[in-house]
């Protein structure tokens, strides 16, 4: 009896994964109506002392990866560090299990710089976001149209309010509960090309009447079928040199992730150029071909 209890551990705690798997996978296919919106996502209260930030902050930008500087010399175009350092302490630095990595935003920006450059386009660009948060990565994309001179828009989806009051997660909660409106402020140049959506990404976006998409970043729901159905979206709206950039490309950590550009890049005509930077955390580009 003892053995067969052990073996129903093993077998349940082996199958965890697949189970939360499947559980998030069907969350995400309720009707949208069924879905309510988080309340107080990132806590009904502050987490940490302003100074605890400041020194979360110090200690990720201290260790930032050298293969992200070499990428952007690479592609010649770099981010202003003291924008960026501004930036990163109210929209990335939080309290978190795993180590703070700003690396996708300096690549963001480097990847629609070079975009905008190669392609000559100065009006119109078209850029699509799943997963806002704080804002971090449209005001690095956004920052990247500003200093190419060139204009558009950034549509980021997120199932978090854009005009909601809570508490982030980050330095301004010592200040009160913010609005991302409130939150991101300072940089009402940024915002000015960015349209900020609250909803489920799959939903919405079969109600979007979108025809180009320039460039995306997707780092919305980690699972496979989730990122083709956003993929898929977006594939009928690109031509040749389009960009699609995946976040969290990192096996054993997201591999639904990493399933689904293994399989647009064998069934789908894209390339695929993987960015593994870090361990922890790994990037894939996807240019049309």
């Amino acid at each position: 009896m003892h053995r067969n209890f052990r073996k129903l551990k093993t077998l349940i705690r082996n199958n965890l994964n697949n189970i939360k798997t499947i559980a998030i996978e069907k969350f995400f296919e309720l009707p949208l109506l069924e879905k309510p919106f988080p309340n107080d996502i990132f806590g009904k209260k502050p987490l940490k002392t302003k100074q605890h930030y400041l020194d979360l902050h110090k200690k990720a930008l201290k260790n930032q990866n050298p293969k992200v500087a070499k990428y952007e010399k690479q592609l010649g175009f770099s981010l202003d560090n003291e924008w960026f350092n501004d930036v990163s302490l109210v929209t990335q630095t939080c309290i978190k299990n795993s180590p703070l990595n700003f690396n996708h935003g300096k690549i963001l920006y480097t990847l629609v710089s070079k975009y905008i450059q190669d392609h000559k386009i100065n009006t119109n660009i078209t850029i699509l976001e799943t997963g806002t948060a704080r804002g971090f990565s449209s005001l690095c994309m956004s920052k990247a149209i500003h200093d190419q001179n060139a204009k558009g828009k950034i549509i980021t989806i997120d199932c978090i309010s854009h005009n909601e009051k809570m508490y982030w997660n980050c330095i301004a909660d010592f200040a009160g509960k913010k609005t991302r409106q409130e939150l991101l402020s300072k940089w009402n140049e940024e915002i000015s090309n960015i349209i900020f959506v609250q909803g489920w990404t799959i939903n919405l976006l079969e109600r979007f009447g979108i025809n180009r998409v320039h460039f995306a970043f997707l780092d919305a729901q980690h699972t496979r079928k989730a990122v083709l159905k956003e993929f898929e979206f977006i594939n009928a709206r690109q031509e040749k040199g389009d960009i699609i950039f995946f976040d969290d490309v990192t096996p054993n950590l997201f591999d639904g992730v990493c399933d689904a550009v293994k399989y647009i890049g064998k069934h789908y005509s894209y390339k695929i150029k993987l960015l593994n930077f870090d361990k922890l955390r790994g990037y894939a580009i996807a240019t049309r071909i």
